[in-house]
């Protein structure tokens, strides 16, 4: 698999790297003919720091109290916390102690908060992080459940976003499909690649890439 990865730098970041492979892929909503691997970007502290540099799309317009990171992006979250704070950029969140909290899953598939977080949820402005938006089904949950807490999104950030738009929200992102003219994401029942006989190789979610 590392042979075929392949490095993308951002056009609007070239720090900013993600490594993508082509391929027959599948998640939970789609298919997919490019495996987009952020590894890097999420673990690695200088990358997820560069990654954060999201933050220049919000700090001098939107307030922001809590960050709901999903796809294990927590620590380009706790970046983007810090610098959404930062004093020295006319921030309007100056020197607010920012959330950075992560959601779980039932058994129905729907994201909850527990107790000690809900606090960190009702009354906020909630900024939701993501690595990957492919059709916007995981952030539309996202966002209905941060309402049901009684929360305010005031924003949709990723890593990379397929789609312009959320629920109504513009997604600001470092990658768009523009930077990657060939990625493309069917249903499951409309994929021409299994239409075409080419079985599924691997099976691809936020925790990474499981060979079939």
């Amino acid at each position: 698999m590392d042979e075929r990865l392949e490095n993308l730098r951002s056009t609007k970041n070239p720090k900013a790297r993600i490594k993508i492979m082509k391929g027959h892929f599948a998640t939970s909503n789609s298919h997919l003919d490019t495996y987009i691997d952020m590894s890097t970007v999420k673990i690695r502290h200088n990358n997820a720091r560069e990654a954060a540099k999201l933050a220049q799309e919000y700090v001098t317009s939107t307030y922001v109290d809590t960050i709901v990171c999903l796809d294990e992006t927590s620590v380009i979250g706790a970046f983007l916390a810090e610098q959404l704070a930062d004093s020295t950029h006319m921030a309007l969140s100056h020197k607010n102690n920012i959330s950075v909290i992560t959601p779980e899953y039932n058994g129905l598939g729907q994201i909850m908060f527990r107790d000690n977080q809900q606090r960190m949820i009702k009354d906020q402005q909630v900024l939701v992080l993501a690595a990957s938006i492919t059709t916007g089904k995981t952030i539309k949950r996202a966002i209905d459940s941060v309402l049901y807490y009684g929360g305010t999104i005031c924003g949709v950030c990723s890593i990379f976003s397929a789609v312009t738009k959320v629920a109504g929200m513009e997604v600001k992102t470092i990658f768009t499909s523009k930077d990657l003219p060939a990625y493309h994401a069917y249903e499951p029942n409309k994929c021409p690649m299994c239409e075409a006989g080419d079985r599924v190789e691997a099976i691809v979610n936020s925790f990474g890439y499981s060979k079939l």
